[in-house]
């Protein structure tokens, strides 16, 4: 299956909101986490009965359930129960190759992200779907598998580091937020140094392995735009909007973290170009090789065909021809091809076309 869309075979002929997971399954059971803090206390806990969350809705604290695994759709649908989540937000959860976007419900904000990784021997990027939900003190995060992309955030929490242990959801979400936008700026680096070196060995040492090359760093790059530039129209989208649950200060930082998607999406525009450009200096470099290999050729047939009009002529098998009586007939007619063939390179040199 490619990796721009997967199958949505089981979804088809269903009604809008059908909780139906679409994706590859990644861990055997969802594995539920819980953090709840305020900038005195922090308890962390693993959650086995999703009942004791519905509390969570009514304290003062700021909570965050992070969910690995989202195959399951009953779990989900349980969540979606506790914390009034549109039926059409836990579909597009369930649904691992939406592209990112923005939800405004009633009660909570949902928001479909892209958590990529890059593989440095294959140059090859993949990417796993991260869905969060947004209320006025809580915030859901949904991952397809057990990953360490959030651990920095989670220490910054345990040692009271920075504002996010002072500040409400919205300050959660936009660190979250921030750590993936992050990571997309880290790979364009990772894959950008590969780009420029391939753009050197274009101009040094091209081979043919050189356009296979390109040919795969092409389909990177689409797959990063594909991921990445929605990511800008959900930010500039959720600015725009009511703003529910969303701190004045915490707008300043979200704006900054539109100019990172922007510097993002700009990155990979410029290294598309520089793609292109390689191809074209690629087969341009190709075409003049080419050319001068035909140009020797050619120069080469255009000696010899004066000379193979005089052997064709003295080779030709008549009784009388004058010329082969003669006792110096032979050295004259070695004079002659090799008047004719230096009279032809001197020419070809002074046209500089040797």
């Amino acid at each position: 299956m490619s990796r721009f869309i997967k199958d949505r075979t089981q979804k088809k002929g269903l009604a809008p909101g059908s909780l139906v997971f679409v994706g590859n399954q990644k861990m055997d059971t969802p594995q539920i986490s819980l953090m709840d803090y305020d900038d005195k206390n922090l308890t962390e806990s693993v959650v086995t009965d999703l009942e004791q969350l519905r509390h969570l809705k009514n304290l003062p604290t700021v909570s965050w359930i992070n969910v690995y695994g989202i195959h399951d759709t009953e779990v989900i649908q349980k969540l979606g129960e506790i914390f009034d989540i549109p039926s059409l937000l836990l579909e597009d959860i369930l649904v691992t190759d939406q592209r990112p976007k923005f939800e405004e419900g009633e009660k909570n904000l949902g928001f479909i992200m892209k958590m990529l990784t890059y593989e440095p021997d294959t140059y090859r990027i993949s990417a796993d779907q991260i869905s969060f939900v947004l209320g006025e003190n809580y915030v859901l995060s949904f991952q397809e598998k057990k990953a360490n992309f959030f651990d920095p955030v989670r220490e910054r929490i345990r040692s009271n580091k920075g504002r996010v242990r002072t500040s409400g959801s919205d300050y959660l979400l936009y660190v979250l937020m921030d750590t993936i936008v992050d990571h997309y700026l880290d790979i364009i680096a990772q894959i950008g140094d590969k780009i420029e070196e391939l753009g050197n060995l274009i101009i040094t040492k091209p081979d043919n392995k050189i356009a296979s090359d390109i040919y795969q760093f092409k389909v990177e790059m689409n797959y990063l735009r594909k991921n990445i530039r929605p990511a800008k129209e959900l930010l500039m989208i959720w600015l725009k909007s009511d703003r529910l649950f969303v701190n004045k200060k915490t707008m300043t930082y979200l704006n900054d973290l539109t100019d990172l998607v922007t510097q993002a999406e700009e990155s990979i525009e410029v290294y598309n170009n520089l793609l292109i450009d390689g191809l074209n200096v690629y087969n341009t470099n190709n075409s003049n090789r080419a050319n001068d290999i035909m140009k020797v050729l050619t120069i080469f047939a255009a000696v010899f065909i004066p000379l193979t009009f005089l052997a064709g002529i003295y080779g030709m098998n008549f009784e009388y021809i004058p010329e082969l009586g003669f006792r110096y007939s032979y050295p004259i007619f070695w004079g002659v091809v090799l008047l004719v063939g230096g009279g032809l390179f001197i020419f070809f040199k002074r046209r500089k076309w040797l």
